[in-house]
């Protein structure tokens, strides 16, 4: 009997428990924690770490999962690392499934950076109005460039301020519009977006945003993670499952990228 551990946190992680849910395939999608109010799934779901590799192998053999798919974040390289060892040690098949990232068009006034610390360091300067579309997890590296006025967007309220002592905080949930961060942008007079390269199209309106009103966006790189399976539709997942045998070398890796 199939038994598929998903990794989410993700839009994709949702539309992917769904289909296993009416495939009737069972499923457990697992959360890492960090939202105070995980959406309603329509499989079962558990919240927290598995203690490394270690503890996800054990995972993996102790509730028989057959198949595991990797839907985190594109950033969360560290569980996407654990992940493929995991599976490799547990002697099952493994997938992931992400977003192709986002590429700049002719008209965006891009600049990189190779990680947060990067990111920090290229705002040295005058002070401006920087939009941290980061999320909260990065947000207090920023007090070593004080001199911004920053915007700042969470899911959830959080515990305690910002360590940031100018600042801005709008808590709301997406899925956002291009009008709609186009508004935020404008009444909070944005001068710089500074994001990850999610991929995708459901935080993809910030960039057309920005865009829009010319604003330059200071884009983080993907971090590196190991080799692997990648799929960019839950479809081509459930395709997959239904070819699979669940052994290790038979993961479909010649569909990989």
């Amino acid at each position: 009997m199939r038994h598929v551990l998903l990794l989410g946190g993700t839009t994709e992680a949702s539309a992917l428990a769904r289909l296993l849910a009416a495939r009737g395939i069972a499923a457990t999608l697992s959360y890492a924690g960090r939202t105070e109010a995980p959406r309603l799934q329509p499989v079962p779901i558990r919240v927290g770490g598995f203690g490394g590799v270690a503890g996800l192998a054990d995972y993996l053999r102790q509730h028989r999962v057959t198949h595991l798919v990797d839907a985190t974040h594109p950033f969360a390289a560290t569980m996407s690392a654990h992940a493929v060892e995991a599976a490799r040690q547990a002697g099952i098949a493994h997938v992931a499934l992400t977003r192709p990232a986002w590429q700049p068009a002719p008209e965006d006034r891009w600049t990189h950076a190779a990680d947060i610390d990067g990111a920090v360091a290229a705002l040295a300067g005058p002070a401006r109005r920087v939009m941290l579309a980061l999320g909260r997890m990065h947000v207090e590296a920023f007090a070593a460039q004080p001199q911004h006025h920053y915007l700042l967007r969470f899911v959830d309220a959080p515990d305690r301020p910002p360590a940031l002592p100018r600042h801005s905080l709008v808590v709301d949930r997406g899925p956002f519009t291009t009008e709609g961060d186009r508004t935020l942008m404008q009444a909070h007079a944005v001068d710089l977006v500074v994001c990850k390269n999610a991929g995708g199209t459901g935080a993809q309106a910030k960039l057309l945003a920005a865009r829009q009103l010319g604003l330059p966006v200071l884009m983080i790189d993907r971090p590196a993670v190991p080799e692997r399976t990648e799929f960019y539709n839950p479809e081509d997942v459930i395709d997959w499952l239904d070819h699979d045998t669940g052994s290790a070398t038979g993961s479909g890796t010649e569909r990989g990228v």
